[in-house]
């Protein structure tokens, strides 16, 4: 499959021009290793190393659109990985400021290198704690790896009004902030790599 294919794909689905356009400009070849990069098109998940993914384009576009980014925004990913989505979300949004979080350093390098001259991404290395509570609060949060439950921390830090996106066991959990309480939306039968936050609680 080529990007063209991809892209037709994800707008036959239903995909807004926002989302659409965003994983039309972003060249996923760029995030995958050189021996993986033949597949960069196809719709399926792939090995980055140390038992990481980056996930399916079809599951990363459901997540954005759940999270139904805007301008103006700050902008929050835990797990960047290479930083695809940190790419892609950057895309979709203007005037807004764009977080990432990693505990592996390797991919903090990694996905920095491929982000330089993007001035409007941030990434930070955190091995001991999830989320950046010193930039918060933040209108939109994407988790890219799955908890066993919403993390409170996470909560904690997100705007009123602000939405998280957070795969939750094998789903995909939408969580809204109204006046503090959280209204949850759950969407199932995902598969992604554990999350791992020692000090979250």
């Amino acid at each position: 499959m080529e990007k063209r294919d991809l892209v037709a794909k994800l707008k036959k689905d239903g995909y807004d021009k926002k989302i659409t356009q965003a994983f039309l400009k972003v060249k996923r070849e760029d995030f995958i290793p050189l021996d993986y990069q033949r597949y960069s098109y196809e719709d399926a998940a792939l090995p980055i190393g140390r038992e990481q993914n980056i996930s399916q384009p079809s599951t990363i576009a459901f997540m954005l659109s759940l999270l139904n980014i805007n301008n103006s925004q700050k902008i929050l990913e835990i797990g960047v990985g290479s930083g695809y989505a940190l790419a892609l979300i950057s895309e979709m949004t203007r005037n807004s400021k764009v977080y990432g979080t990693e505990r592996l350093q390797n991919f903090v390098d990694l996905a920095k290198s491929r982000l330089k001259n993007n001035k409007k991404i941030e990434i930070f290395y955190t091995p001991n704690n999830l989320g950046l509570a010193e930039k918060s609060p933040f209108n939109r949060i994407l988790v890219s790896a799955s908890s066993p439950e919403l993390p409170e921390i996470l909560v904690g830090q997100l705007a009123e009004d602000g939405i998280i996106v957070c795969p939750i066991n094998n789903s995909i959990v939408k969580a809204v902030k109204k006046e503090g309480e959280m209204i949850l939306e759950e969407f199932p039968d995902f598969h992604f790599v554990p999350l791992i936050y020692p000090y979250s609680q």
